[in-house]
């Protein structure tokens, strides 16, 4: 059988808040959504911005954090592999529904303290929860402050 790949990367905006409930079996399950914006210009020249919506699901741990941290508007890095549900519709017999989410199996909140969240990074796949921030502390020798770049260097 042939390799194959499911997996999903997004960078969008909460649209609302998250839902929270708990499986019978005591698993914590927090969905929301999420959107991603694509600007492309149309045939008259004008900037057109189109906006998907995709729906989320987290579970355990990650669902906690959800429960924690994310919030309308909260901006998230998503990982996560598609899955497509199915189901009869209650109300029209016959006709089934189906519904695609992103099952989340790492997450990383990118919005500021100021919005409700931090930098906080979680993975389904266990290990801890780790706060980092990516600037080089104080006097780091930097290789790029160390070296002068001139127009000599640059390829083209």
């Amino acid at each position: 059988m042939a390799k194959s790949v499911n997996k999903v990367i997004l960078l969008g905006n909460v649209g609302k808040d998250p839902e929270i409930r708990s499986t019978g079996g005591g698993t914590m399950v927090a969905t929301f959504s999420i959107a991603t914006s694509e600007r492309s210009k149309d045939q008259q020249g004008n900037w057109v911005d189109r906006t998907e919506w995709h729906n989320i699901v987290a579970y355990g741990k990650v669902a906690e954090i959800v429960r924690d941290y994310v919030k309308k508007g909260s901006k998230l890095y998503v990982e996560g592999r598609l899955q497509t549900r199915n189901w009869d519709d209650k109300e029209h017999a016959g006709r089934k529904v189906y519904r695609t989410e992103i099952i989340v199996a790492d997450l990383s909140l990118l919005s500021g303290r100021e919005e409700g969240s931090g930098p906080y990074n979680r993975s389904s796949q266990g290990g801890g929860a780790s706060s980092f921030d990516q600037r080089t502390p104080a006097g780091a020798d930097d290789i790029s402050q160390q070296a002068e770049i001139s127009d000599d260097d640059i390829p083209f």
